[in-house]
């Protein structure tokens, strides 16, 4: 008889969706695919773009390239996944309706705290021929503004005192192709799909980095065998929100607290440099290159530091969601021309590429009002983030004596932000490795006696943060120039009222 789904089910191998035209289902045999990738950070992003791409290439071939995910701290995507057998629903949302899909291509789910051994057995197995990350920036450990291993931070320390039992995404890497290496076994893929310049050679050296402090040996093997591709990633995933799960029950009839969200846009560029194999992702849509860095390049400044100055902005002029940001004219006449006239004339784009088609492509898929995508969760993470999205850009345009007016006033934005207080005065929740440090810059900037901050102490600090800044940025004279009188304005007129301004100039 057929398994019905009532509305208090949960998504699991056994039971039947209820009837849905727009629900895509497996179509392949899961138990005939055995595990080939382990995944670190298994979060919304994985689950919406590179389980997706592989779960395209088991239905059109098979192979043993099923996924096992590991989450770094804690528990709750493995308490979703795993009572529904590793499935979960991916829902594609733009202006032209909602589609559903079963994506099958993750296996399990283990909470790497609760047991690090077992983490990793599964990465040290000859069957795992890729380890592949999404941990997000602030995950790798290291200083922003120099690349660099950051060999004083508290998961670092850790992992050199206890590398059997380590707690970061480099620890667990480090231990587990140590143990490859000293089993004579081959050599896994490393494959880094978050948004860091050159990704895979900044996660080599930070992961030679960190070897060197264990066994010098250890790091030359992994120097000379380990390959780490860049890679490029882009799709525009929001967090999933109680009423999201609501809504996928009533269309589906059963409920999927592991479920995703995303844009139908969705790309990943790769280079082809595989120890073991890889899965055929070139079939099903991704791009197999030999130099990733124009379409990473174009892809950070341009879609990751426009979204940055749009979240900062926007949320301090009182948008909750994305859409509402582009929808208000001044912010999207600021947004495309910080791409046209300060951020598209630093690159070259790659061979295809139409930087001001590309401009107007970003600014559309921002406007999709159905992903409900809100300014707080990009605003996340800022001093991890700014140096690729926006400093980089900055630097070049210093460089080559061109304007930076705009990519002062997204900065400036970043700075109001991470005060702490809206312009309301209420509390702004800041969500940032450095949340304290930038609080700490903010108080000792008050002037209590005149009630107002002293914009030159503001700035001076904030550019001493060297984790975000380096150090040269802090002696340009015209970038310092530039963003005290923005972020003056910011705070004595409000972001609405400083747009424009600014676009009345």
């Amino acid at each position: 008889m057929e398994n019905k789904v009532t509305q208090s089910q949960r998504l699991g191998e056994g039971v039947a969706p209820a009837p849905n035209a727009s629900l895509q289902s497996i179509s392949y045999n899961r138990d005939a695919c055995a595990v080939g990738i382990v995944h670190l950070g298994i979060g919304a992003f994985h689950r919406a773009h590179q389980a997706v791409y592989t779960d395209d290439v088991l239905a059109l071939s098979g192979g043993d390239w099923r996924i096992l995910g590991v989450s770094l701290r804690s528990a709750g995507v493995r308490d979703q996944l795993n009572t529904q057998q590793g499935l979960y629903t991916l829902v594609e949302m733009d202006k032209a309706g909602t589609q559903y899909r079963l994506v099958g291509a993750i296996s399990e789910v283990l909470v790497a705290p609760e047991n690090p051994q077992a983490v990793l057995g599964a990465m040290v197995a000859e069957s795992c021929r890729i380890v592949s990350l999404t941990i997000t920036e602030k995950g790798y450990c290291h200083d922003p503004a120099t690349g660099r291993l950051n060999k004083q931070h508290p998961d670092i320390l850790h992992d050199l005192a206890q590398p059997d039992a380590p707690k970061s995404a480099l620890g667990f890497i480090v231990e587990a192709l140590r143990r490859r290496m000293q089993n004579n076994g081959s050599a896994p893929t490393v494959l880094c799909c978050d948004n860091l310049p050159s990704n895979g050679a900044t996660l080599k050296q930070l992961v030679i980095e960190y070897a060197c402090e264990r066994d010098p040996a250890l790091a030359d093997w992994i120097d000379t065998q380990v390959p780490f591709p860049n890679t490029m990633v882009d799709r525009i995933v929001p967090a999933t929100r109680p009423d999201d799960i609501e809504q996928l029950q009533k269309a589906c009839g059963y409920q999927d607290l592991g479920m995703v969200k995303a844009e139908r846009f969705s790309q990943w560029v790769i280079e082809d440099d595989f120890a073991c194999g890889r899965p055929e992702w070139d079939k099903v849509g991704a791009t197999l290159v030999t130099d990733v860095e124009p379409y990473e390049l174009a892809k950070l400044r341009m879609l990751n530091g426009t979204h940055s100055a749009l979240a900062y902005l926007g949320f301090l002029a009182g948008y909750e969601y994305v859409h509402e940001v582009v929808g208000n004219r001044d912010f999207y006449r600021f947004l495309r021309q910080l791409m046209v006239e300060e951020i598209a004339p630093t690159l070259v784009a790659p061979q295809g590429l139409d930087l001001t088609v590309y401009t107007d492509d970003l600014l559309e898929r921002f406007a999709n009002p159905s992903l409900m995508h809100r300014t707080y969760q990009i605003a996340m993470d800022g001093s991890q983030k700014l140096p690729q999205r926006l400093l980089g850009t900055l630097r070049d345009r210093l460089a080559a004596d061109e304007g930076i007016e705009r990519l002062s006033l997204a900065i400036a934005g970043w700075i109001r932000y991470v005060m702490a207080f809206d312009e309301r005065g209420g509390d702004i929740a800041v969500q940032d490795p450095l949340a304290e440090v930038f609080q700490r810059i903010a108080s000792d900037s008050y002037d209590a006696q005149d009630n107002m901050y002293r914009i030159d102490d503001l700035v001076n600090g904030f550019l001493s943060v060297v984790e975000v800044f380096g150090t040269e940025l802090r002696q340009n004279s015209q970038f310092k120039a530039r963003l005290t009188y923005w972020l003056g304005h910011l705070l004595a007129n409000g972001a609405a009222t400083t747009m424009k301004i600014f676009l009345s100039r």
